[in-house]
């Protein structure tokens, strides 16, 4: 339920206006005066702010200045200014601070109702806006799931038939199996894919900040708490969450999760009002949660609130017939990336990466390609001869041989020698290159002996 704020200091006005939002569904608190609404906005979180601007202890504007210096433009109510002294400069002020709309007094109500409900579409665009521009960047720029063996089709059949409810996921599966693609998919063929999902690596937030960034926290709330923000669940509310490495959350904050899967609701640091939140939860861990649970490191009740859909997706040792079609969609996606062209994969390039077990699984499959792509000169992919065991590279340069860290060492060394020749041999720009420091150019030209 949306929360308004209405703050007027006219008890008719005040009350005529709060029955009205009332009876569009909003939750509404009332304050007289812009101080009342000071102590509220520092204690909760509001969606909509409606702000009578001429009141006796403290001006409208007054209150929209200090939102603006103490809060991140993301995380404040969107703001409707109303007042019967209207001007062009307190329009254009009101504006300036941040403000949805000016609304002149008198007003009719049912005009205040169609700027409210703009202004919760335009707060509810503005985070998506926001997400979806942190998505375009991300390493994943392809939502579908690759493969046709039978495993793969068995989780894109039980990701289809999910993605039609709002039911609890747990995606499990080692690491660099595509557990994030799955929920996409899911989210992408719900009917809340309007919105974003909303994302929370778990295993990369400080367990000390995990809560804040999950049910967000008010002002003051503890030290360095300097604006109030919303959480993940508080963004996700009407869409949906991935929680991933959900085996690495601390016993704590596993309870206070069970209890936004049991209630619907949470508490934001520092509050004392709960919020509810109607939010579709996809979990993901490449953890045994069920051994965990054994041992007594998660929670039974969350594991088994969590595990009401499970979806495992296999290793790709386990459904090596995929392999052919993955490479094929790597190759046309780094070849673009790279502004290369590769004109042929051949056979034994592929039954080599067929031999090979792939401990980080389509991931590691994909940076072997985007090395292949970017290091090839012929247009054609295919092995190498071996060459002289003392330069240290693989069996086959550019895949994955039967010394792991060898390949790695190769790749190294052809990257910097190929650059420096491509530099004519200035360091300096070698270096500008490969967005690295002279000084790490200079290692590695002493750790694998370049002139």
């Amino acid at each position: 339920m949306n929360a308004v704020l209405l703050v007027d200091d006219e008890p008719k006005i005040r009350l005529a206006l709060e029955s009205a939002l009332r009876d569009e569904g909003y939750e509404v608190v009332a304050a007289a005066g812009a101080r009342d609404a000071q102590r509220l906005l520092a204690h909760r979180l509001f969606d909509v702010l409606v702000l009578d601007n001429m009141m006796p202890d403290m001006t409208g504007l007054d209150l929209l200045r200090e939102l603006a210096a103490t809060t991140v433009q993301d995380e404040r109510p969107q703001v409707v200014v109303m007042t019967a002294y209207a001007t062009i400069e307190s329009a254009i002020e009101a504006m300036r601070l941040g403000a949805y709309d000016y609304l002149q007094k008198p007003f009719e109500v049912e005009e205040l109702l169609v700027v409210v409900r703009r202004a919760l579409s335009h707060g509810r665009l503005s985070h998506q806006h926001r997400y979806l521009l942190d998505e375009r960047d991300e390493e994943f720029n392809h939502y579908g799931i690759v493969g046709r063996s039978r495993a793969i089709q068995e989780v894109i059949r039980t990701a289809e038939l999910v993605a039609q409810t709002k039911s609890t996921v747990l995606v499990t599966g080692e690491t660099g199996t595509g557990k994030e693609l799955v929920a996409r998919a899911i989210h992408d063929r719900s009917a809340q894919r309007h919105m974003p999902l909303i994302k929370v690596n778990c295993a990369a937030i400080p367990d000390t900040l995990l809560e804040s960034e999950l049910f967000g926290h008010l002002r003051g709330a503890f030290t360095g708490a300097t604006v109030s923000k919303k959480g993940r669940f508080a963004l996700a509310d009407g869409s949906s969450i991935f929680l991933d490495e959900i085996g690495t959350m601390s016993p704590a904050l596993q309870a206070k999760l069970l209890r936004v899967l049991q209630e619907r609701e949470f508490e934001p640091l520092g509050s004392e009002r709960s919020q509810r939140v109607d939010v579709r939860v996809i979990a993901a861990t490449n953890r045994n949660l069920r051994q965990m649970t054994a041992e007594g490191r998660f929670l039974e009740d969350l594991f088994y609130r969590l595990n009401v859909i499970p979806v495992e997706i296999p290793p790709l040792r386990e459904r090596r017939d995929d392999i052919p079609l993955l490479v094929e969609h790597f190759v046309r996606k780094h070849a673009q990336r790279a502004g290369k062209r590769i004109d042929r994969v051949e056979p034994a390039f592929l039954e080599a990466l067929a031999t090979y077990d792939w401990p980080g699984n389509v991931r590691e499959l994909e940076n072997a390609i985007e090395r292949a792509v970017v290091l090839s000169t012929t247009g054609v992919l295919s092995p190498l001869s071996p060459p002289a065991p003392s330069s240290g590279a693989p069996a086959a340069a550019g895949l994955p041989g039967l010394n792991l860290r060898q390949n790695l060492e190769w790749t190294e060394r052809e990257t910097v020698r190929r650059a420096l020749e491509q530099a004519d041999g200035v360091k300096k720009d070698a270096a500008e290159l490969m967005s690295i420091s002279q000084r790490a150019v200079s290692y590695y030209l002493a750790k694998h002996r370049l002139d």
